[in-house]
């Protein structure tokens, strides 16, 4: 019985060990954080920002507030989770509104780069450059 425990143990031990963060996060740059750059081949004047730092997690900036998520789609796939925000109002909340729509409405993510791309199937793009 020990050596079946043991047996158990040491390949569960080994497959935790071989696990690769299929998000995302495990192929763009944690560190990096994205700033978008246009919406639908249009430039996104307001500031807001994306990161992965984590295992399916997502961080980030919108022109009004600090936001978070989860992420648990497999690279290239994107499916953001609830977002959670701050409560915020500014000048900018039509940007912010905009942001958010677009964002929940992407459905792949490809990294080159410096470059994040994030699309759908009805052709909506958002185009993010990291900044270091």
């Amino acid at each position: 019985m020990k050596n079946a425990l043991l047996i158990t143990a040491t390949a569960a031990s080994l497959m935790l060990m071989g696990c690769k963060d299929e998000t995302i996060s495990g192929y763009a740059d944690r560190k990096a954080v994205w700033k978008l750059l246009e919406i639908d081949r249009k430039p996104f004047d307001a500031n807001a920002t994306i990161s992965f730092p984590k295992l399916g997690q997502i961080v980030g900036d919108a022109p009004c507030n600090r936001y978070s998520s989860e992420q648990k789609a497999p690279y290239p796939w994107f499916e953001i989770g609830p977002i959670a925000a701050t409560r915020m109002t500014c000048d900018a909340q039509a940007e912010e509104n905009k942001y958010f729509k677009a964002l929940g409405q992407m459905r792949q993510v490809e990294t080159s780069g410096d470059m994040l791309i994030m699309s759908n199937e009805a052709g909506r793009q958002m185009v993010f450059l990291a900044q270091r």
